[in-house]
């Protein structure tokens, strides 16, 4: 707790996104709220940053509080786009209580504003109410939903990451928003647990097949290992190795729309990352591709010579697919 009622959000910072064709300036917050009601994702680690304890009024305090925090900490004025994250779903009353939305919706009002949250927290009369306060005309679409969809594929996005939703829900949940107006942002997830490099890559590509006229904006996470999650676990036995940048810049250079990617933690053991030589000109094509359009950058870094790529192919080639029990 700080002095005059503050209280800082878990994260928050500014940056810039391609949005609607053109770079626009953003400011991300991820608040510290009641928790993710299904708190079960396999490499999720902010399912464990949650207040515990706390009645709906009290927990509405504290989240206003950090959102004042951070419009007090930048030129409100000067951000295009406002990215809302919780541990879980912006929409789900629970985790964030109405007074919050109201809050949001006067201190951003005249923002984009992207709000992430599960499927079923989609509601029209949600959405519709929320539109009413952040919308003074300027944007034809002043909100959107951001899903983390991870993967079309029910299978994979049950057994390696326990999602607890299936691509008909998420659906579902696209038709509601698109009555209200609202837009949808997909995000997908490169190699979640127990896939080879080759099944990881494959997944991308049909999935971004199976978005396509479906959402209107998608971005692809690189699996990152968090700290204190079961991913971790996997990963320090050595049983999981997130994806070469090898293979997420062929996934951007070959998909059939623009695809946002930022990876974190790129170039990094726990991150995205090649043999350490390379890894630095392509995060740098891929962002640069990210915040352009620009494909070619990414024709071009994957004509890099490196020793590394060899490796990549032999593992593209010889990587066998861990054996998944079909039941439980």
């Amino acid at each position: 707790m700080l002095a005059n009622d503050e209280e800082k959000p878990l994260a928050f910072w500014q940056g810039s996104d391609r949005h609607e064709g053109r770079e626009q300036k953003t400011l991300t917050i991820i608040l510290k709220s009641g928790g993710c009601s299904w708190n079960r994702c396999l490499m999720c680690s902010y399912r464990h940053e949650r207040y515990t304890g706390l009645l709906a009024d009290e927990l509405a305090i504290r989240l206003i509080r950090q959102l004042r925090f951070v419009t007090r900490a930048v030129r409100i004025e000067e951000i295009e786009v406002v990215k809302l994250y919780t541990s879980g779903s912006f929409f789900d009353e629970n985790e964030v209580p109405s007074a919050v939305l109201e809050e949001a919706g006067t201190l951003f009002r005249g923002k984009i504003i992207i709000a992430e949250t599960r499927p079923e927290y989609v509601h029209e009369e949600i959405l519709g109410d929320f539109i009413t306060r952040i919308d003074d005309g300027t944007h034809e679409k002043p909100l959107y939903v951001a899903i983390g969809l991870e993967t079309t594929n029910d299978q994979v996005r049950e057994k390696s990451i326990d999602k607890g939703f299936s691509f008909a829900d998420f659906n579902r949940a696209v038709g509601a928003a698109r009555n209200t107006g609202t837009g949808i942002k997909a995000y997908l997830l490169m190699k979640p647990l127990f896939l080879t490099e080759k099944e990881a890559m494959a997944d991308m590509k049909q999935s971004l097949s199976d978005l396509s006229g479906i959402a209107d904006i998608i971005s692809m996470n690189t699996c990152t290992v968090q700290r204190g999650t079961d991913m971790e676990r996997y990963w320090k036995q050595g049983a999981y190795r997130p994806p070469y940048l090898w293979s997420v810049a062929d996934v951007l250079a070959t998909a059939p729309m623009e695809v946002l990617c930022d990876p974190l933690g790129g170039g990094q053991s726990r991150g995205a990352h090649n043999c350490g030589e390379c890894d630095k000109e392509i995060i740098d094509a891929i962002k640069f591709y990210s915040l352009s359009g620009d494909r070619s950058v990414l024709s071009a870094v994957s004509k890099m010579e490196c020793p590394c790529r060899e490796e990549w192919a032999a593992v593209l080639d010889q990587e066998m697919p861990w054996c998944m029990p079909l039941t439980r």
